[in-house]
């Protein structure tokens, strides 16, 4: 029988703030929401990709002599291009023949058995912590095969799972994966679908329907807000989501919010894709503001903390 694999695009170890304890996070690939502030763009195509370090590379043309596949070719002035039409197969030659590093592919094939001896390596860190392995992306539920496999294969072994989610599936797939995840943790980007469709090109409908059947159905959520200055950071904005989730405030399965601020590092990787960067503006918040937002959420009795990466 053939094994299911999953596409990621990393493996974090050590990790502290996507869960209880010490956890590993595996990082899926693939996303239906193009955030525009979004610190992870390998991750939202579910296809193998070139970061290229345009100021590292010495144009030596190895990589263009390994590739089988097109993508790396040199011009009339011997100088390194990168063909954005030919469609990389992720065998990592030029990764691998690159003298100045100035290479990397997003993107990995792995069995749900690699993954799995992965995760147990880290066995001792989870025991004494509390912690466990926890999904993210990208977004997990747009591989929601792999995912479940993973996450049962988990459980059989007694480690904790957790999944980072946009919540934007269908209601059958986000609860047949919530089966096998001891922790949801939800995004609510934005409470107006209007605004939420332009941020993330998708309305919230979907994802709001979804965060209240997991609450209704007793699966443990906590709340993560992505806050940006001028986006969703008012109060209006917060009195609107605190009015949305006030409801399910005593739901034993309701674990608080988490705020995170925006931050600027996955700039970077934009530059590395050939992408231009989305997010206009200056959206970074001051502490003074980051503690009025939390300030004006605990008012509510709602348990709630800034977490910085």
């Amino acid at each position: 029988m053939i094994e299911r694999k999953a596409l990621i695009f990393n493996i974090q170890k050590y990790n502290m703030y996507d869960g209880p304890g010490v956890r590993t996070l595996v990082f899926f690939k693939g996303c239906p929401l193009r955030c525009k502030w979004c610190s992870n763009p390998e991750g939202q195509l579910r296809q193998y990709q070139v970061l290229y370090k345009k100021n590292s590379c010495v144009n030596c043309g190895a990589c263009a002599q390994v590739c089988p596949a097109g993508v790396h070719c040199m011009t009339a002035g011997n100088k390194h291009e990168i063909d954005e039409k030919a469609e990389c197969i992720g065998c990592r030659e030029c990764e691998q023949v690159c003298p100045a590093t100035a290479l990397a592919i997003a993107g990995e094939s792995k069995t749900i058995s690699e993954l799995v001896e992965i995760i147990e390596e880290d066995r001792p860190f989870y025991e004494v912590s509390g912690g466990g392995v926890t999904l993210g992306g990208g977004e997990v539920l747009m591989q929601p095969e792999a995912a479940t496999s993973l996450l049962m294969a988990c459980k059989q072994r007694g480690i904790n799972t957790a999944m980072e989610t946009c919540g934007y599936a269908r209601p059958e797939v986000i609860m047949k994966v919530a089966e096998y995840t001891d922790l949801f943790l939800f995004d609510i980007k934005h409470m107006d679908s209007d605004k939420h469709y332009e941020l993330t090109g998708v309305r919230n409908e979907w994802i709001l329907n979804n965060l209240i059947c997991l609450l209704e159905n007793r699966n443990n959520v906590k709340i993560r807000v992505p806050l940006m200055r001028g986006v969703n950071d008012s109060e209006e904005d917060i009195a609107r989501m605190i009015e949305f989730l006030k409801p399910y405030q005593d739901y034993k399965n309701f674990k608080g919010i988490d705020l995170l601020p925006y931050h600027k590092m996955g700039v970077n990787k934009y530059t590395q894709l050939r992408w231009e960067y989305p997010m206009e503006g200056k959206p970074d918040l001051s502490d003074e503001e980051l503690a009025r937002i939390e300030g004006a959420i605990r008012k509510y009795d709602f348990p709630v903390a800034v977490i910085r990466h």
